[in-house]
Formats: structure tokens, C-alpha cells, sequence
């Protein structure tokens, strides 16, 4: 509880050397995200004005997504309905920042969740208690510790975390708490209340659209294991000399891909980056084994999952999942904003 929380750090008095007092930070040592950039001499990520022709670009591009979306979100469904390949196109080159968090919750089916469970969450965070308690609060400084709304100690940003955390680890039990679900917490907290964040988590892991991703943080990690294998595969196949390279040194992928899975890439990749991974990732996951159900259908004549087409099966799936990450890297490096 958040009670709970304050009290058992309460006691703390002395800061450590490198905590900052709030209202320290200058607007030139943050980045447009929030992060902080301690390098003095350094101007890279730094807030600095935008040209006018690209910040009249940025403007008539958020009037499409506010005309796409509606108001909260209400013309939606509908306009995927109606041209799901202008939906895809400018999700590929990224969301709007203002409207991110919105977009996020419909595309992932948390709004839905929200709606049919009222006081659900207040009720998870208030009333019950959670055995993760004290494992949450050791980690909360260290989820995205060089943020603005993170850093002060029991400041608005870490008692967020917290409240969303203990209270999944109530709703899912069976899944608890395990350390890097902080990141996926604290990156929607970025963009959305405690609620709907809660909620987008519940979506993610438990599978409101997308298959559950619960197996991430099950005893074993199933799931890790299960992406780290997919991954050495894709790297064998599309980048043949840098795998053999790998394998020669004996360097696998659990030695340095882990963590991308675990914090579903909010973490080790840069935040720019991060977000237009997330933007495709939540739209497109929950679309791409629908896509490749009709197209095999249509090529073969039999339904995805008869006996005999695992192995084509798998390598469709993998030229998918791959064609993805490989246009998310092409949209960020041109920055490509037009629609």
C-alpha cells in the first residue's frame, strides 16, 4: 500500500550524493522526453526549437491522427474498419506524441478493460496487499532513474509506480511481481494515469488483443526463452556473417538480448527509438497471425496449423516479425513524419 510505502522509507533522512532536489534540474538538461543529460558540454537530445516548416508539419500531422481517432478515442474502431492501410502507414511513422497514450490504450484493448471493470483498481491498490511488497519498493529508483517524474524519492512518479505494480501483482498472482515489469509500468506511466497504465499492463501480459505475454515472467521465463531462440534463428538468417561470427566466439543471445525482451525493448534501446517499437509492436502484433492465417489459406488451399506446415509456418512468421523491425529502423533513422 502506498501507506505502506512511505513509512517503511520514512525513517530515511540523509540523500545519497547524486539525488537531486526537486526544482534543481534546468530546462537545458532535458531532453524533450524528460530524461536528464548531466554532460554539460553536450548538446545531443536537448530541447532546442524546431524549424517552422517542420513544427507546421508536426501540426497538420496531428490534425489527421485527431480526425482518425475522435474524440477519446470514438471514431476509432471505425476508421481501422475503413482504411486499415492509412491506420498502418501512420503508425509506422509514429504516433503522435500528445496522442500516444490515447492510441496505446485503443489499439492494445486496455480501454475496454477499463470500462467493464469500474473501481477494479482502486480496490487492488487500497484494499488488498501484495507479497511483493517490499521487492517493489527496493526496485522503484531504479526504473528509468534518470526521468524528471521518477527521480525524486516518494515523489508523484515513484508512488505511481509503485500503485500500479502492487496492484498487478494482486490481480495476477500467479505472475506477481519480477523485476523489469518496472520499465513496462514506468514507460506507460510516461503517457497515461495510474489506471489506465494499470490496465495496458493487464492487456499486454494477460492478452486482451495481443497473445498473453505473461510467459516473460512465469518461473522459467518460457517466453524469453522462446523470443532469444527466435531471435539467434533471424540473426543466421539475415545476418549470416555477424551469426557465424557469434557462434565462432560462442556468444549467444541470452548474453546480450535478455533484457530487450524482459523490458520489451523500453530499456536498453534508445527512448525515441523505444516508443516507435512500442507504436508498431502493440498495433501490428495482434494483426500479424491474422495476416498470415488468410495468406496461407489463400496460397495453400488449407488452414494455418495443418499437419506438415510448421516449419513453413515458423519461417512466415519470422519474415514477418522481422519486415516489422526492419521498417520501425528505417522510419526512425529518416524520421519520417509525413503522412
Amino acid at each position: 500500500m502506498v501507506k505502506g510505502f512511505i513509512a517503511a522509507n520514512g525513517m530515511e533522512k540523509k540523500r545519497t550524493s547524486d539525488e537531486s532536489e526537486p526544482g534543481s534540474i534546468l530546462l537545458s538538461q532535458v531532453d524533450r522526453f524528460g530524461f536528464i543529460k548531466l554532460e554539460q558540454n553536450s548538446s545531443e537530445g536537448l530541447t532546442k526549437s524546431r524549424p517552422t516548416n517542420e513544427h507546421e508539419r508536426e501540426e497538420t500531422r496531428i490534425k489527421k491522427w485527431r480526425k482518425m481517432v475522435g474524440v477519446g478515442g470514438s471514431d476509432w474502431k471505425q476508421y481501422v474498419r475503413r482504411k486499415p492501410h492509412v491506420v498502418k502507414r501512420r503508425i509506422r511513422k509514429g504516433i503522435p506524441d500528445c496522442l500516444r497514450g490515447l492510441v496505446w490504450q485503443l489499439i492494445s484493448g486496455s480501454r475496454d478493460l477499463l470500462l467493464m471493470n469500474p473501481g477494479v483498481y482502486e480496490q487492488l491498490v487500497i484494499y488488498e496487499t501484495s507479497a511483493a511488497e517490499l521487492d517493489i519498493i527496493r526496485d522503484i529508483s531504479r526504473t528509468f532513474p534518470s526521468h524528471v517524474f521518477f527521480q525524486q524519492r516518494h515523489g508523484p512518479g515513484q508512488r505511481s509506480l509503485y500503485n500500479v505494480l502492487k496492484a498487478y501483482s494482486v490481480y495476477d498472482r500467479d505472475v506477481g511481481y519480477v523485476q523489469g515489469m518496472g520499465f513496462l509500468a514506468g514507460l506507460l506511466l510516461l503517457y497515461m494515469s495510474e489506471e489506465d497504465a494499470f490496465w495496458l499492463l493487464v492487456a499486454l501480459l494477460k492478452g486482451a488483443v495481443h497473445a498473453p505475454m505473461e510467459g516473460l515472467y512465469l518461473a522459467g521465463l518460457p517466453l524469453v526463452q522462446q523470443y532469444l531462440f527466435q531471435f539467434e534463428q533471424l540473426v543466421k538468417e539475415h545476418l549470416p556473417k555477424l551469426g557465424k561470427h557469434f557462434s565462432e566466439e560462442v556468444v549467444n543471445p541470452s548474453m546480450y538480448a535478455s533484457q530487450w525482451f524482459i523490458t520489451i525493448f523500453s530499456y536498453s534501446f534508445p527512448f525515441p527509438l523505444a516508443l516507435r517499437i512500442w507504436d508498431v509492436f502493440l498495433y501490428e502484433v495482434s494483426k500479424t497471425l491474422e495476416e498470415l492465417r488468410q495468406d496461407y489459406e489463400k496460397r495453400n488451399g488449407g488452414p494455418l496449423g495443418q499437419a506438415g506446415s510448421t516449419n513453413r509456418q515458423l519461417r512466415a512468421i519470422n519474415h514477418k516479425e522481422f519486415s516489422i523491425m526492419t521498417e520501425i529502423s528505417n522510419c526512425v533513422q529518416k524520421d519520417d513524419l509525413s503522412s
